[in-house]
């Protein structure tokens, strides 16, 4: 196979024969050829657990298993190997003594689902201003266990199906169809597995497992921890249309929280792109929302990554006919109840401040738990224009207005913290995060190709 290689690379003259820089080896793992990319930050701060994503036109060839593929991060110190009791719990799976860089963590992921890889994804740490190589080793490695750091998964939870993405740090699940709830936990931890397939309330996980943390966002007919609607009326503002509040013909389903009936009104679909090791995606799909002034189908990605504590997301219109032609697309989440920060800046707006936590039925005698902060973050890359609008209805909603989609489609970040977790847990260091997070998200990593390599002795 890796002559193969080689002699296709060699057809396309992009071969270059390196002998004096060190090699990455692994074990009896000792490959032959690597592929060079060059990564770069135009910041003027270290970044950590970067997200990386090099597409699969950008690699000079394209037919590669995963299984023929290592990233390495020379700059890492190498393993030094497995202790005998972990190589007998682990088996011949084990990662095993690596000299010249460290294998990191990543996946190709299948975007489109047809069968074939369209993207390597992989985080680095990289300091200010500076510019980082990694290669991409070629040959049959079956090596690594990779621990998952983000779940995303489709679990039927309180007799309806609903989608869950989580870091170990901030965790999303939608209840309300397309309003988000949130929930943090104590220690950095995965649980949302536990969460739908045991069925536990949100609201009293922690009594199951302290570390779970609790649901910390009220959402009822809001915004909640983030929701995506339409600006459509340009003489009200502040006036938003949204895909579970449609009229209604039925008069048995009054409106409520939820949508009417799956064939006559609006309906979703649910997907898991990819789930883990250190970004999980989902993909929620609407069709037949009809505000009574425009028709509307949509496919959204909520994607989750590694050591983060926030998700992103795209929302491409796959159908967009509204009745006048001033609509612009929005996005938002629920004003925090006791809000004590309030920043809006470009496109970014945080709102924090106390929060109580109680299961909304009121249907015991349950105490109030109140924590002391809850901090919700919303950022619009600048290259859509996005416009700050408050919306008093829904129970009050920070938002934004879109006034330049590309395609039909923008995209978006979010981010959560709590006073009870690990990172994050008060008002400047959420902002401070936020102001970061900001930075990087309008400014992603740069990848550039360098060469293909093969090892002459």
């Amino acid at each position: 196979m890796i002559k193969y290689i080689i002699l296709l690379l060699l057809s396309f003259g992009q071969l270059y024969a390196q002998e004096s820089e060190s090699w990455y080896t692994q074990g009896n793992f000792k490959p032959k050829a690597r592929i060079e990319f060059t990564i770069s930050n135009s910041l003027n701060f270290d970044r950590e657990n970067c997200p990386v994503t090099i597409t699969r036109e950008q690699f000079p060839m394209i037919d590669l298993h995963e299984m023929w593929v290592t990233v390495v991060d020379p700059d890492l110190p190498p393993f030094e190997g497995p202790s005998e009791e972990l190589l007998r719990l682990q088996g011949g799976h084990q990662l095993r003594a690596e000299t010249n860089g460290h294998a990191i963590y990543h996946q190709m992921d299948d975007l489109d689902k047809d069968g074939i890889w369209d993207e390597l994804f992989f985080q680095v740490d990289i300091p200010a201003n500076s510019e980082k190589r990694i290669f991409i080793y070629l040959g049959e490695n079956i090596r690594g266990w990779n621990k998952h750091y983000t779940h995303a998964n489709i679990g039927s939870y309180c007799r309806h199906q609903m989608p869950f993405w989580e870091s170990e740090n901030i965790g999303w699940k939608i209840w309300f169809a397309n309003s988000i709830d949130v929930y943090a936990k104590r220690k950095p931890v995965l649980m949302s597995n536990q969460l739908y397939m045991e069925n536990l309330d949100g609201y009293a996980v922690s009594a199951h497992n302290h570390d779970w943390g609790s649901d910390i966002q009220s959402v009822a007919n809001s915004f909640g921890g983030g929701a995506n609607c339409l600006f459509e009326f340009p003489d009200q503002p502040d006036s938003v249309s949204m895909p579970r509040y449609t009229p209604t013909k039925l008069a048995a389903v009054p409106k409520s929280y939820w949508n009417a009936g799956q064939v006559s009104d609006t309906r979703y679909a649910y997907e898991v792109v990819a789930n883990g090791p250190i970004r999980s995606i989902i993909k929620i799909k609407a069709f037949n929302w009809d505000t009574g002034n425009g028709f509307y189908e949509y496919e959204q990605y909520y994607t989750v990554y590694a050591k983060q504590s926030y998700c992103t997301s795209k929302i491409v219109y796959t159908t967009l006919l509204p009745h006048a032609t001033d609509v612009k697309m929005g996005y938002g989440f629920r004003k925090k109840k006791e809000e004590e920060l309030f920043e809006q800046k470009d496109g970014m707006v945080v709102s924090g401040g106390p929060e109580i936590i109680k299961d909304p039925e009121n249907i015991d005698d349950r105490k109030e738990y109140k924590v002391d902060f809850v901090g919700t973050g919303l950022i619009v890359r600048e290259e859509y224009q996005p416009e700050y609008q408050f919306v008093e209805d829904y129970k009050g909603n920070h938002a934004f207005r879109i006034n330049k989609s590309i395609d039909n489609s923008f995209e978006l970040l979010l981010a959560s913290a709590w006073s009870e977790g690990v990172v994050y847990n008060n008002k400047k260091d959420f902002m401070k995060y936020m102001e970061k997070t900001k930075l990087e998200y309008n400014s992603p990593l740069q990848v550039r190709f360098d060469q293909v390599q093969e090892k002459m002795k």
